[in-house]
């Protein structure tokens, strides 16, 4: 392939990328694609996953293009489907529309999928090419590609800290350490996950709703920490989307029903010792539930529980110009015995928003 061939398979790759964002919110437990169709230098069609059960992004951009289809190419983020599950399969599609190429930027892990459907495209004679633009077609789907691989959804740890680290004064005051552009920016990453995380806490002190009210997009899931069940029937988080409550094996029945009552489920995990909930088995379950990205929004007990277990993927910092002396922490009760023991952030990113930085990393053994 030359030069120019690999920049133009890029290019609309790029255009294919930006299309499946689109979906953002709205198509978990499935992954976002894009898909373009291109002939003689021309978009001819373009579509998107737009929401969970309905046309894949192949369909929708052979909709667009018609009959100039046929001997087009196609651009797709993730590898066309080979099953029959809400929908035919795409590889079909495509090959019954005469498409005559299909760029893909990275396989589907999906057991059903994985390989089957770029077989399907070459046994009907179709060029393929595959692996363009593959870390950022993997990078929008880490949550879809964590659950298939690890079980659990892409933790990302989100916090606002003081320039010494810390989340709230030693009484827990927090409102405000950082300043309004943070707060928005906070609310941008929450529109970005399915699900948002907090313990009972953090529900008891500040009564957040969870919710996205400074970005457009859909509200996440609000699901919260709460062992013993004491959560207030009129806490604001219980008016959100499909409240999901984990508590342990003997949280009171009476209490599970209320909260069912209000609309929430509520579901019972083992503790790993007592009053500490198994926050693998939290993960797996929220994964059953289609839940693919999770932020985990809680106090410092809960955030450091998380690092502890080694179950953080990616962490999300806003930093004020301030000192608090000694607070509560970011990281909890993490205990470090060596600097080699360290938890290492790669592919740090640094944004300034007002006078406050928000730094953003991966765990140097995230799947990203």
């Amino acid at each position: 392939m030359t030069r120019s061939e690999r920049w133009r398979d890029e290019r609309y790759m790029r255009m294919a990328l930006s299309l499946a964002l689109r979906g953002t919110g709205k198509v978990s437990p499935n992954p976002r694609v894009g898909c373009v169709l291109v002939r003689e230098n021309s978009v001819v069609g373009w579509g998107f996953h737009g929401y969970y059960g309905g046309p894949h992004a192949e369909v929708e951009a052979l909709r667009r293009a018609g009959e100039r289809a046929r001997g087009s190419t196609a651009y797709v983020t993730l590898e066309p489907c080979s099953h029959h599950g809400k929908t035919p399969p795409c590889a079909d599609a495509l090959l019954e529309a005469g498409v005559g190429r299909v760029v893909v930027g990275v396989r589907d892990p999906n057991p059903k999928v994985d390989g089957g459907g770029m077989r399907r495209l070459r046994e009907g004679g179709m060029s393929c090419t595959e692996g363009v633009l593959e870390p950022l077609c993997r990078q929008i789907n880490r949550g879809f590609f964590n659950v298939l691989t690890r079980g659990r959804p892409w933790v990302t740890a989100k916090g606002a800290c003081s320039w010494d680290g810390s989340l709230a004064l030693a009484d827990g005051q927090s409102k405000w350490i950082t300043g309004e552009r943070s707060r928005r920016v906070s609310h941008v990453l929450r529109r970005e996950h399915d699900a948002v995380l907090v313990g009972i806490g953090t529900v008891r002190s500040d009564d957040p709703a969870l919710t996205v009210r400074e970005a457009q997009g859909s509200s996440p899931r609000p699901v919260v920490l709460d062992g013993a069940l004491c959560l207030p029937e009129g806490a604001a988080v219980l008016n959100g989307n499909r409240p999901l409550i984990f508590c342990g094996p003997e949280a009171p029945p009476e209490r599970r029903e209320a909260l069912q009552r209000r609309g929430a489920e509520v579901v019972a995990v083992r503790e790993k010792v007592p009053g500490a909930l198994d926050l693998g088995e939290v993960l797996a379950a929220l994964a059953r539930c289609g839940v693919l990205s999770l932020l985990v929004e809680g106090g410092s007990s809960v955030l450091g529980s998380f690092f502890q277990e080694g179950l953080v993927d990616g962490v999300a910092l806003f930093l004020a110009p301030k000192l608090l002396g000694r607070g509560l922490p970011f990281s909890g009760d993490l205990t470090i015995g060596a600097m080699d023991e360290a938890v290492k952030l790669r592919d740090p990113l640094w944004t300034p928003l007002g006078e406050d930085l928000l730094l953003e990393g991966l765990i140097s053994c995230s799947l990203a």
